[in-house]
């Protein structure tokens, strides 16, 4: 007997695309430690962000925040205005992100504020079966109403259950490295924080860059539970009283009961906070949890699409060093960071253009691999440098 195609529906959307929807803002002003746990917990070692001594022989003269920071001021570490409306029965991971800069930094005792607009979706068939790629826009600004940042985020939602059918149970089982591997990992991830040492306060001349050009490997790793737990709790909206939160319930989303719970929950947070933290009961509990990690698709712990794009931007920052700037960049995700696999970066340069407002850009295609070869990550981004005068 022919079984009938499954369906997904996606009309509840409608509703909610070009309106402003709420967002959680933050109670206090951002403290140069949430910048330090910051960049700590996405492995990016840059001494602009966590050393007072070296962050003050910078042209800032202090602690300046990375141009991945933003997303952290808000719930839904950028994914709230993609994911709007319900889809019975459904699950969401991270498909991209598109981000611009446009100028003003972030620094110690800021007031960030995002204005969260859902955008557009489509569905298309994928391996999960018909998925509705959504998208939404974060419009980032400081309190003085300075725009820093748009990031376009784009979610996948689909039928958690045909995730679950499909996940690829070879995958289960964690690679195991020797001692001697991850030594020479170790050497690895050093060549690229060296790097960052030996230009220093200095530029990266747009003059002296050329098409064809490799930027310098990035890796780090293995990915572990406790790292992936280190990268949630940088997220602000993961401590308990940070926000003023909206009020939410994920299963008026169409998540399923088991991944949905309390998560962001205000008034549960002031009745039992425990349940509304998202790493142990919630949506988010499958990138810590194998057992619900297979439930939507995954076959273990796996890191978090947010993540992915920052470390996408501080790849490209930490090259360009502080008299740089990432304008423009695209982030296509393809594969997940699963525990106990290692992160690979790579970029090349395939532009080098002045464009209409007279900047010296750089245009890279970065990608991004675990050590088995599988792409987590493509994209092309736009640097400006400094011209030699």
């Amino acid at each position: 007997m022919a079984t009938e195609a499954p369906t997904l529906d996606c009309s509840d959307i409608d509703q909610y695309l070009g309106k402003v929807i709420e967002s959680s803002p933050l109670r206090e002003p951002l403290g140069n430690n949430d910048i330090r746990r910051w960049v700590q917990a996405m492995h990016y070692p840059n001494l602009l962000h966590f050393d007072p001594a070296y962050a003050a022989e910078s042209q800032w003269g202090k602690l300046i925040a990375p141009q991945s920071f933003p997303i952290v001021m808000d719930d839904g570490h950028g994914t709230a205005p993609s994911c709007v409306g319900k889809i019975p029965e459904s699950h969401l991971l991270f498909a991209g992100d598109e981000f611009w800069h446009y100028g003003p930094r972030v620094f110690g005792g800021d007031t960030i504020s995002n204005e969260r607009i859902p955008f557009d979706y489509t569905v298309k068939n994928t391996g999960f079966g018909p998925t509705c790629f959504q998208r939404g826009d974060n419009f980032y600004r400081n309190q003085h109403g300075e725009l820093i940042a748009k990031q376009r985020s784009t979610a996948l939602r689909y039928s958690a259950a045909a995730g679950g059918a499909t996940v690829n149970k070879d995958e289960f089982e964690e690679p195991t490295w020797t001692d001697e591997e991850l030594d020479s990992l170790e050497e690895r991830k050093f060549a690229w924080i060296q790097m960052m040492h030996e230009l220093g306060h200095s530029e990266r001349w747009w003059d002296d860059v050329n098409v064809g050009d490799q930027l310098p490997e990035r890796v780090f790793g293995p990915h572990t539970i406790a790292s992936l737990t280190t990268e949630w709790r940088a997220y602000l909206f993961t401590t308990w009283g940070t926000l003023d939160r909206r009020v939410i319930n994920l299963e008026d989303f169409g998540f399923t009961k088991e991944m949905a719970g309390h998560e962001n929950d205000p008034i549960m947070e002031r009745i039992n906070p425990e349940l509304t933290d998202g790493a142990y009961i919630g949506a988010s509990r499958g990138h810590l949890f194998p057992k619900y990690a297979r439930k939507i698709g995954m076959p273990r712990a796996y890191g978090y699409g947010a993540s992915m794009g920052a470390w996408v931007t501080d790849y490209l920052a930490g090259w360009a060093g502080e008299h740089g700037w990432v304008v423009h960049s695209t982030a296509n995700y393809r594969g997940p960071a699963l525990s106990g696999d290692i992160t690979i970066q790579t970029a090349e340069v395939v532009d080098k253009t002045v464009d209409e407002e007279g900047r010296n850009i750089i245009q890279v295609k970065h990608l991004m691999k675990s050590q088995k070869g599988t792409t987590m990550c493509t994209g092309v981004a736009e640097i400006v440098l400094p011209k030699k005068v």
